[in-house]
């Protein structure tokens, strides 16, 4: 019997162990490095130890250390989480030649599946449905577009879509270039790119005696950067036919590499229906709540009495109902999905959704690791009530902190062609992104900031409140999502009058919220201030302002066509031959920056000449900083 156990990991997966385990009365033991010191993980294990130092490469991925760590603290196994060294096989025998048990796959299954070409030959050989692989050198434009994909790692890193033959070879050295920094390994491969397929998958639960079990499907199409961001089980729409195949397909993918655990097998599925073999993932999966949701059962616990050697029952539990969950980021879906870095003031959800979060109030979100705050999960009879419910309560949670993606969840769980199945596949936000992430309602807007500048000079009134005498003019300005929003207002004895705005009436006001009629509607809105930045909250939608100075500061001016890093990350390449003096076009990438697990582009704003480059690769770089100037 396991009785303490290292989680191997950070973050919401560290936590969503961390809980099972507690629940078994197993006690627990978490790693971390110094930037996540005060981390939620930390404080929820029962022992801690550190790992010197920020980034992963010096942390959360030497397999040596975290050994080492588990050993001094007296647990007796291991468990990796998703990510890092989750599907380490040499990770996974280290643990064991140490004494500890693995929780998951033995290392030799890790290791078939850890090449994308290799898993790809034994899955054949298995009667597994697959995409030929391209030749590269030998492609054509009758086979565009294609995919090159690294064959090492997952999470989109290395991953590039080729729709001219020209942009091949490019692509190719950009992807082995991007593969080498993530995975310590460059080799990629060519594949077909289906144009509309949809990305589902079937979760599988082996143990050491033989039985198999096939958990349902999941869909997981609507992805940014071939990185998920929302996920459903059971995948909807699917013919029970073609249910069938995948559950075949991903039972004898499992007994063909002698699986035990927990894992994942992935399935292209094309427009006609037919399927095709992606990868095995040889872990638990970010989206496996979606699963435990209509199944009612605990994969984590499952995973753990697999380690300790006990038997599956003969069948699995029949499915009941249906489950989504949305990934939030902390993002800019707008800006190229930009990660954001800052403190989170506030995370809540109402009553009946599941949280599971790597970050609680008053944690910052620092550079070093990836964007993702938190996993919101409904569960309901169907498919229609559970996205009403995960919507609906994404619009009235409490997110108070750097910017996120919330906006973008709300409107893909509305859109047309995510309610309707038939509109799933992996191109949704290449189609819809500029619909799902244009501005809001300006004149919600305007009184979400009306509502701000009442309660701030509620709070600055001499005696704690409106005086009821007239008042001069007001005027105050908030920008808003790149908008900027000037109210003007005068109380004269208790009433209202906002310029633009007549059909608004004040019906009562404090220093955290303002009760407003707006065209005969009471309207109540919550009012927070964290310093300049204001989030004002009603049930109907949320608003995140920042009060903008009267005049301007003249020293913030920065020198025309200066190019600033968005976000604080590593200068993890330039853009070969380019130096000072030289030419540049517009839209022409200059170098990429590297933050939150994410490459980013840096782009010249116009066509002109490179006068500055301070920029060196390797260098960290805060957000704001100089990387290059582009002048006429």
């Amino acid at each position: 019997m396991i009785r303490s156990v290292l989680v191997a990991n950070r973050g919401e997966i560290a936590r969503r162990v961390l809980r099972t385990c507690r629940e078994l009365g197993i006690a627990t033991v978490a790693v971390h490095s110094d930037a996540d010191a005060g981390a939620p993980h930390v404080r929820e294990a029962d022992t801690a130890v550190r790992l010197p130092g920020d980034a992963p490469a010096d942390t959360y991925l030497r397999g040596e250390l975290i050994v080492r760590a588990a050993l001094a603290a007296g647990a007796d196994a291991v468990h990796p989480g998703y990510g890092f060294l989750s599907e380490n096989a040499d990770f996974a025998a280290a643990v064991a030649d140490a004494g500890l048990t693995w929780i998951g796959p033995p290392p030799p299954a890790i290791e078939a599946m850890a090449s994308k070409t290799r898993s790809k030959e034994l899955m054949a050989a298995a009667g597994v449905p697959l995409l030929s692989p391209v030749d590269p050198a030998a492609a054509t434009a009758d086979e565009l577009p294609l995919l090159v994909k690294a064959a090492a790692g997952g999470g989109g890193r290395g991953m590039r879509v080729v729709r001219e033959l020209a942009d091949l070879p490019g692509e190719l050295k950009a992807a082995e270039a991007e593969a080498a920094a993530a995975f310590g390994d460059g080799e990629v491969f060519v594949e077909p790119y289906v144009v509309g397929g949809r990305h589902v998958e079937v979760q599988i639960l082996a143990d050491a005696h033989g039985t198999v079990w096939t958990l349902g499907t999941r869909d997981c199409s609507l992805q940014r950067r071939h990185q998920k961001v929302i996920e459903e089980a059971p995948a909807p729409g699917l013919p029970e036919e073609l249910r069938e195949t995948l559950h075949r397909a991903a039972e004898r993918a499992a007994r063909a590499i002698g699986y035990r655990g927990a894992g994942t097998v992935e399935f292209l599925v094309s427009a006609d229906g037919r399927a095709y073999f992606l990868e095995t993932n040889t872990r638990l999966q970010v989206e496996h709540p979606v699963t435990e949701e209509i199944y009612r059962l605990d994969l984590v616990a499952l995973q753990i009495r697999i380690a300790e050697g006990r038997p599956l029952d003969a069948r699995p539990p029949e499915p009941a109902g249906h489950a989504v969950e949305a990934r939030l980021y902390a993002e800019d879906p707008a800006a190229g999905w930009q990660p954001q870095t800052g403190t989170l003031h506030r995370l809540t959800l109402p009553d009946g959704i599941r949280l599971d979060s790597g970050v609680t109030g008053g944690d910052r979100v620092t550079v070093h690791y990836d964007a993702l705050l938190a996993k919101a999960i409904a569960w309901a009879p169907t498919r229609e009530e559970a996205v009403r419910k995960l919507a609906g309560a994404l619009e009235r949670a409490r997110i108070h902190g750097p910017a996120t993606n919330r906006a973008l969840l709300v409107r893909s769980l509305r859109h047309p062609e995510f309610t309707d199945p038939a509109g799933l596949d992996t191109g949704f936000y290449d189609r819809n992104l500029a619909e799902l992430t244009g501005p809001g309602d300006p004149a919600a807007a305007r009184v979400a900031a009306l509502a701000a500048a009442l309660a701030d000079a509620h709070g600055r009134s001499r005696f704690g409140g409106f005086r009821n005498v007239p008042s001069a003019p007001q005027a105050k300005s908030y920008d808003c999502d790149g908008t900027t929003h000037e109210v003007r207002y005068r109380l004269a004895r208790g009433h209202l009058h906002a310029e633009d705005l007549p059909g608004v009436r004040l019906l009562a006001s404090s220093t955290t919220g303002v009760v407003l009629e707006v065209d005969g509607l009471r309207r109540e809105f919550t009012v927070t201030r964290y310093g300049e930045r204001v989030h004002v909250d009603t049930p109907q939608g949320s608003w995140a302002l920042t009060a903008l100075p009267r005049f301007p500061d003249p020293a913030a001016r920065t020198e025309p066509g200066s190019l600033l890093a968005p976000m604080p990350g590593t200068v993890v390449r330039i853009a070969d031959g380019l130096v000072e003096g030289s030419r540049v076009e517009p839209g022409q990438t200059l170098m990429w920056l590297e933050a939150m697990k994410m490459e980013h582009k840096i782009t010249a704003p116009a066509a002109g000449t490179l006068t500055a480059l301070p920029a060196r690769t390797g260098r960290q770089v805060e957000v704001g900083a100089l990387l290059a100037v582009v002048a006429d």
